[in-house]
């Protein structure tokens, strides 16, 4: 996970980050951080203004190093050379279908760009290239993997930045108080931000500067009255189809939307499409925990993964599965997160609800103990170390200002309840019990892994949520598979970039199996009813207890031992851990905060 910064400015001096960003960027990317500047002559027509005069382009980057032997320093420029510079903050487990998983893909990007915005690189003749903008977006849509990136191309005088389709990483964009252009994985202020808005994940995004190699040795026009013209940014989007203008061929297709004719088929634990979704979603976890670096984290050298775990039926599997990819002496980490919430702790003083533990009586610990019980008797062989993170109220109150300031610009209660019990799980940080000691007491214990796998993306394909029944009772598959699409084309928007700026605060990089673009391509291609078992007749008695919801995972769930946790009901993050409605009962988590 990398930090990112750029500012673009025509005011007399270049626009640096301050302290605080700079401190909070390194907590993403603890490993290196280097900072250039790059300037360059060009039109101030990008500014409402007429005229030339000197724009400062200045990059600043964060690395956590996540693959290969060497930490690459960021930015990437090509010195001496184009001068094009890279800011890249991303995981390219594939290009043009071929993985690198052990290589840096930083570097290979970097002369992808290179090739695509110069005639003959590496030679000498670094002319400009016709249609380079889409041999860019060409390039960009060649890359299957989270990313969030900005590229200057200085031979073409462009300047590109964007996300992956799905917006798996954070980038945000503004253009602040002084009218400079501002991108960064985080907002840049302590105070809630008006003009920082998320990079949308429906394309890249490009600034197109005019060649004035004169400009540059210009005196700098009056600061203050220059404005950067948000008009001048074009989209290069993604798209289905081939079209005339910029564009990029989206790596997902569109989604399956044929409804059955009559009544389908039962589905069952012998189902062909249960054991190809178990192929599938074993090559996605392959790419993602093979071969990862030897934490620098001082601790126990035989954990690298770690599992975000409420004991669930999504994160629960990928546990499962990760056992049979994982070498046999490793440790798996389950990171199970519980909450003192004072509103639960004064009804159970009242009487109200049984007495017990605050912790130990949050429904994501209790499933989560249960799912650890089921781990050791499918898998003996593997140790697994729960760790029990236990989060006071006053320490919730202590740390809240930081998580309203990475979570940025999201600003309502459902988002807080979230990110907080994302925020404490990710830092890893509790009690720990392994499965192999017979004598194991709870000890302190501060995870090493900075793989961190997410279920996230589970309940958007597989019709996971209350909604999606209600939207079948209402439309049947029509409104069924309306719901799923729509909750497909906001991942991004709604929850990707929110988490990201809160998991990587740790130094941490969270990793979603159920996004990866082929599976994801693969789940939206295939038929609703094999995806669930809404309007599908009922399963045999060896199946009873199963859930319409997610009912192709329950079922992959179930034979692979997980008989519980197949059965186990949807529950909300929020509420799991007990991070909603902490000091107020009648409170919306539509509502803005204060």
């Amino acid at each position: 996970m990398c930090g990112i910064f750029f500012s673009l400015t025509a005011a007399e001096n270049p626009l640096l980050l301050d302290d605080n960003l700079r401190y909070l960027l390194t907590k993403r990317g603890p490993d290196e951080g280097s900072y250039s500047i790059g300037v360059r002559g060009a039109s101030l027509d990008l500014f409402n203004h007429e005229g030339s005069g000197r724009l400062w382009l200045s990059f600043a980057s964060t690395v956590l190093a996540m693959r290969g032997d060497d930490i690459v320093r960021q930015p990437l420029t090509d010195s001496g050379k184009t001068g094009s510079i890279l800011a890249w903050n991303g995981d390219a487990w594939k290009i043009d279908g071929q993985p690198i998983p052990d290589k840096n893909d930083t570097e290979i990007v970097f002369n992808n760009l290179l090739q695509a915005t110069t005639r003959d690189y590496p030679s000498e003749d670094y002319t400009e290239v016709p249609h380079s903008a889409q041999k860019v977006a060409e390039a960009i849509s060649k890359i299957t993997g989270p990313f969030a990136f900005v590229f200057y191309d200085a031979v073409n005088f462009k300047l590109y930045f964007g996300r992956d389709c799905l917006g798996r990483r954070s980038l945000l964009w503004g253009v602040d108080d002084a009218g400079n252009l501002k991108i960064c994985s985080l907002c840049d202020g302590s105070s809630p931000s008006t003009y920082f808005q998320e990079v949308e994940a429906d394309g890249i995004y490009m600034v197109e500067f005019q060649d004035d190699q004169d400009a540059a040795l210009e005196p700098t026009p009056t600061p203050g009255h220059l404005r950067f013209d948000v008009q001048k940014i074009t989209k290069i989007p993604w798209s289905h189809e081939t079209l005339s203008t910029y564009h990029m061929i989206s790596p997902i297709p569109l989604m399956n939307k044929a409804t059955p004719e009559g009544i389908p088929p039962p589905l069952t634990t012998t189902s062909s499409i249960v054991s190809e979704l178990e192929h599938r979603l074993r090559q996605s976890l392959v790419l993602r925990i093979q071969n990862v670096r030897q934490p620098p984290i001082p601790g126990e050298s035989n954990v690298k993964i770690a599992v975000l775990f409420s004991g669930g039926l999504d994160c629960t599997l990928l546990a499962r599965l990760a056992h049979d990819v994982l070498p046999a002496e490793e440790t798996i980490d389950l990171l199970n997160v519980a909450f003192e919430n004072p509103r639960v702790v004064a009804a159970a003083t009242k009487g109200l609800e049984p007495p017990s533990s605050a912790y130990e009586s949050c429904p994501d610990r209790i499933t989560g103990r249960a799912a650890f019980a089921e781990l050791q008797h499918v898998c003996p062989t593997r140790n697994w170390r729960f760790v029990a993170i236990d989060i006071p109220y006053v320490v919730t109150v202590t740390h809240r200002d930081t998580i309203k300031r990475l979570m940025r610009p999201h600003n309502t209660e459902m988002d807080l309840s979230i990110a907080c019990a994302l925020y404490f799980a990710s830092r890893g940080q509790g009690t720990a019990i392994d499965s192999q000691r017979s004598d194991s007491k709870p000890s302190p214990y501060k995870t090493p892994a900075r793989v961190l796998l997410s279920g996230l993306g589970a309940d958007e394909l597989f019709a996971g949520y209350a909604r999606h029944g209600m939207a079948f009772s209402r439309n049947g598959f029509d409104g069924l598979i309306d719901e799923i699409d729509l909750d497909v084309s906001r991942l991004g928007k709604r929850n990707l970039g929110r988490d990201n700026r809160v998991i990587a605060h740790w130094g941490r990089e969270a990793r979603f199996p159920f996004l990866d673009e082929d599976f994801v391509s693969w789940v939206v291609q295939i038929p609703v009813w094999e995806k669930c078992g809404f309007g599908v007749p009922e399963s045999p008695p060896t199946d009873t207890g199963i859930e319409s919801e997610k009912k192709t995972l329950r079922l992959l769930a179930l034979n692979l031992g997980l008989s519980n946790v197949a059965r186990e009901k949807k529950r909300a993050i929020q509420f799991g851990s007990r991070t909603a409605k902490m000091e107020k009962g009648k409170v919306k988590g539509t509502d803005a905060l204060t």
